[in-house]
């Protein structure tokens, strides 16, 4: 089984992005290949500073591996390293109707955001489409407000095998990938409640630095409840966190706190501090020594895209020969 994951390097990551895609993603390693790329190219719809990218693509690398990816049990590379998915790109774009595209709530979402309407941006889904087929992906896991992208990918895929895999005997040029929800990228709220996002302004960084990541903790948005009233649970961002790094038991001695009444609010992210800071110091350690070794994040890199580029190229001298091309 191949296993396919992407993530962009738009910036610091934060916890949102640990529990969505990177804890399930070094988890997935056990299970099969596992593909997983740094999206510079995705990015380039909202990154305009070249060195800012660079730096950021870097960043994720580093932390990535920090947080636990094994670059002998997963493949780890540059989106850019691997110049077929662009090739690939075009050739399903030759082929996807317009109105497919047209609904992707990925693209409405992020116009109401603010950004420019650009063909970049509303051809996201075929850019995407091409990373998932160019490797003959098996499983992709995404969150369920990516679910429709794997559809799109899947509507694409059946399109080509239509329409050219009459060249084959067997009519297919693409396996169709299945998509693997991952429900806690729906549970990460940010500081403000609202879904952990940098676009937000309302993430708490994995590896920032103690005071940083203290005040932003400190910082959760809370209702009026007095001290000593009774708090629910299943309604408060500071709970919902801590369930993330704490023990069932532990989980369940805050529950007991908050139904009780009798402590504030104030108390609950001190102790929601305390275990973020302690969940990720074997990571940060890690980091110190990832960033110790000045050569080791290149020769990763490297051999992830040697790796990428020799499934990409099998994958693409199919496609060329389907549709004509050499």
């Amino acid at each position: 089984m191949r296993i396919l994951s992407g993530i962009q390097p738009s910036g610091v990551l934060h916890i949102g992005n640990y529990f969505g895609m990177m804890k399930p993603a070094v988890a997935l390693q056990a299970e099969g290949e596992a593909l997983y790329f740094i999206a510079d190219y995705h990015a380039l719809t909202s990154v305009r500073d070249p060195d800012a990218l660079r730096e950021n693509c870097r960043r994720v690398a580093v932390d990535f591996l920090a947080c636990g990816l094994d670059p002998e049990r997963a493949t780890l590379f540059r989106h850019s390293d691997v110049p077929q998915v662009t090739e690939l790109a075009w050739i399903l774009s030759t082929v996807a109707p317009m109105g497919l595209l047209e609904r992707a709530h990925s693209y409405k979402d992020k116009l109401a955001r603010g950004l420019s309407a650009t063909v970049g941006l509303f051809s996201y889904p075929v850019l995407m489409a091409a990373d998932i087929l160019i490797y003959d992906s098996d499983v992709v896991p995404v969150g369920k407000d990516q679910k429709q992208h794997i559809e799109m990918t899947r509507d694409l895929a059946v399109k080509m095998n239509e329409i050219f895999g009459q060249s084959k005997g067997d009519g297919q040029i693409f396996k169709l990938p299945e998509a693997r929800i991952q429900p806690a990228t729906e549970t990460v709220p940010g500081i403000d409640g609202q879904k952990m996002s940098k676009s937000y302004g309302n993430n708490i960084d994995i590896f920032g630095d103690e005071k940083e990541m203290r005040r932003r903790v400190m910082s959760i948005v809370t209702d009026s409840t007095p001290v000593e009233a009774p708090k629910d649970p299943a309604k408060s961002t500071i709970f919902k966190l801590y369930s993330l790094v704490a023990s069932k038991n532990e989980n369940a001695a805050m529950r007991e706190q908050f139904l009780k009444g009798g402590t504030g609010y104030g108390d609950f992210k001190k102790q929601l501090f305390d275990k973020l800071w302690e969940y990720f110091a074997p990571m940060r350690k890690r980091r110190e020594e990832i960033l110790a070794d000045k050569s080791y994040i290149d020769s990763v890199l490297k051999k992830g895209a040697s790796r990428a580029n020799e499934i990409a190229e099998q994958v693409m001298k199919r496609v060329r020969e389907a549709v004509g091309l050499r």
